[in-house]
């Protein structure tokens, strides 16, 4: 009878019934509670929703609960992955920069902003161990994420898809602005692509509806951001997604008719501003941070001018090239890293990003027998991936949870998948 009850309970959680996720949910353990309530509080900021709840820093209290938790977890096992070592050692490179730093207090003030994402990435990998558990933390992460897509572009449609100058913004936190609300959407769509994939035969009509609408209304919100790097973004990811069946005569008329649609939507400023990319004030201005950038790395090559360090050496040694009152971030991930801790750094981030890469295609081909959620989940994280770079090449987001949370992610897929594929 157990047994039965337990293949049902299992059918039912593969449709996603909600009662059947609950009852996983409240069945797990503290770890996986805390943890899966720290990614509701950082993405859903309910506190800036309902004032009355902001009397605690919530995304705190969940992870030092997240630890706690994982700490009196009995025969805990260490999970291993190819990136851990290295998230320590690009650590390591930030702690020596922010000693040699232009103003090491600087340095030492903004570490927090480093480190947080470690311990976060070390909880997520060790309490997120199995498919169910795998399956709700993303759910959470699906969920968060279209509230503010479906929110967002309809107010874009209630407009009139209309241009303005400062697009769509998210809620108060790491999507506040354009740039880096358009960022979030080219990580989350295609993991909500991935789950559609995976649930489509499993779910009602009406959730595989609401999983369809993921992706598009993210796609929405990007073309809406007035973000011309996430614009970029998602027509490098959608090549990228399409690329070995785009001439295929049914997916090379689905392209073109989604690019045809996706530039008729665009408002007729922002197709301006495409147009314009490159000669417009705010475009030359991150020309010469990343021209400058690369002379601090030429000057300071082993590890840069220092960790959070490039505003105030940038003032003080090249304000003749400041075409706005003050200084600001690199607005490129790249630059920001090799400008900020030198070519140490540099070649540590890079390594990062193709241990990524490497890590989920290793993870989809170990469960490509079983078929499982992790078979769709490693070449969506890879998409993510690619978003994230692409739309970098014009923010300052290396410390946003972007590419931490996306390389937590490819490291629970990784052990997940090892584990299936036994």
């Amino acid at each position: 009878m157990a047994s039965k009850r337990n293949q049902v309970s299992d059918e039912a959680f593969y449709r996603l019934e909600v009662k059947a996720l609950w009852r996983y949910f409240k069945s797990e353990t503290l770890a996986f509670w805390m943890i899966t309530l720290y990614l509701f509080a950082e993405y859903v900021r309910p506190q800036s929703i309902l004032p009355w709840l902001d009397f605690l820093p919530w995304a705190q209290v969940f992870l030092i609960g997240a630890m706690l938790g994982l700490f009196i977890e009995p025969k805990k096992k260490w999970v291993a992955s190819p990136i851990n070592k290295w998230l320590i050692i690009f650590f390591v490179v930030i702690l020596i920069s922010s000693y040699t730093a232009f103003i090491p207090e600087l340095a030492f003030k903004n570490l927090e902003k480093y480190y947080l994402w470690v311990i976060i990435y070390f909880l997520i990998i060790n309490i997120v161990t199995t498919e169910k558990r795998l399956i709700v933390f993303l759910s959470v992460f699906l969920i968060a994420s279209y509230k503010i897509s479906l929110s967002l572009s309809l107010t874009w449609a209630s407009r009139g898809f209309s241009f303005t100058s400062w697009g769509l913004k998210g809620p108060p936190g790491f999507f506040t602005n354009s740039g880096e609300l358009a960022i979030q959407m080219a990580v989350y769509w295609p993991i909500a692509l991935a789950f559609l994939f995976y649930f489509k035969n499993r779910v009602e009509p009406w959730k595989k509806w609401v999983l369809i609408s993921m992706p598009v209304t993210a796609a929405m919100v990007i073309l809406g951001s007035s973000s011309r790097g996430g614009q970029l973004s998602l027509l490098v990811q959608f090549i990228t997604r399409y690329a070995k069946h785009i001439f295929r005569p049914k997916i090379l008329v689905t392209v073109s008719t989604i690019l045809v649609i996706g530039w008729h939507l665009l408002p007729e400023e922002q197709k301006i501003r495409i147009e314009e990319s490159g000669e417009d004030k705010t475009s030359q201005q991150r020309l010469l941070y990343w021209a400058n950038g690369i002379e601090m790395a030429n000057r300071h090559p082993l590890f840069g001018v220092g960790y959070f360090n490039f505003i105030p050496y940038y003032e003080t040694y090249y304000r003749s090239d400041m075409l706005y009152g003050n200084a600001e971030l690199a607005h490129n991930i790249f630059v920001q890293v090799v400008a900020d801790l030198g070519y140490s750094g540099f070649i540590i981030y890079i390594y990062l990003i193709f241990l990524s890469f490497r890590t989920a295609i290793k993870a989809r081909r170990n469960s490509e027998a079983t078929q499982s959620i992790v078979f769709y989940l490693g070449p969506a994280t890879n998409i993510s991936l690619i978003g994230f770079i692409v739309a970098g090449q014009f923010v300052s987001v290396v410390y946003y949870p972007f590419f931490w949370i996306n390389l937590a992610m490819v490291s629970c897929i990784h052990h997940i998948g090892n584990k299936s594929s036994k």
